[in-house]
């Protein structure tokens, strides 16, 4: 069933409520209050969303994945016993959503556009005044993109839970349900194959 995201001032007000108040909005939203898991939604959808957007190869995609982890949330929502924080268990779902994504496009061989990666970039102006800085920028950009278009999928997603999004190691051997040890493995292999794939951009900016 399709679910509407929910307006950025629900997502600020759910993200502020206190814990109780959060898991009392869980427990209405698995008895089935809409509102409820509206806001629930709206505490995580910049997460979604940033996670959907690193993984995917155009903004429609982006969406679509986000579309279908809200959709899996809602459908599980019944099953979750607060054995962990909410927040992880969206990642969780949101990172099968990804694997799945990443395993289709990896099947039919799909390639990144550059064009996409446009799609993704602020448009501050700036480079607009320097058409060989934005010209580098977009080369750049689309560089990194197919580098870790390249990885093995459970990789990718662990460079960019950790780099993109910011979580702890611990966090990011939880979400994808392994040992820190695995986590902390599968990240230094994506680093290293990210490295020799990029080495001569890192050496350009070192210079």
């Amino acid at each position: 069933m399709p679910l509407p995201f929910p307006a950025a001032d629900a997502e600020a007000a759910a993200a502020a409520m206190p814990g109780d108040e959060h898991r009392a909005l869980i427990a209405a939203a698995q008895a089935g209050d809409g509102e409820a898991f509206a806001r629930l939604a709206g505490a995580h959808q910049a997460l979604v969303l940033r996670l959907s957007r690193g993984l995917a190869s155009c903004p429609d995609d982006a969406a679509d994945l986000a579309q279908e982890t809200f959709t899996r949330v809602y459908l599980a929502l019944p099953r979750f016993r607060f054995e962990c924080a909410f927040s992880t268990w969206v990642y969780r779902i949101a990172t099968n959503v990804g694997l799945d994504y990443l395993r289709r496009q990896r099947a039919r061989r799909w390639l990144w556009q550059a064009s996409a990666i446009e799609d993704f970039e602020p448009a501050d102006g700036r480079a607009g005044t320097n058409p060989e800085r934005q010209a580098l920028s977009t080369e750049i950009a689309r560089r990194v993109r197919r580098a870790l278009s390249r990885l093995p999928a459970r990789q990718r997603l662990a460079f960019e839970l950790r780099h993109y999004q910011g979580l702890r190691l611990a966090t990011i051997a939880e979400v994808l349900e392994t040992s820190e040890e695995v986590a902390k493995n599968a990240l230094f292999r994506a680093t290293r194959k990210l490295r020799a794939d990029l080495g001569d951009l890192l050496e350009g900016g070192a210079r």
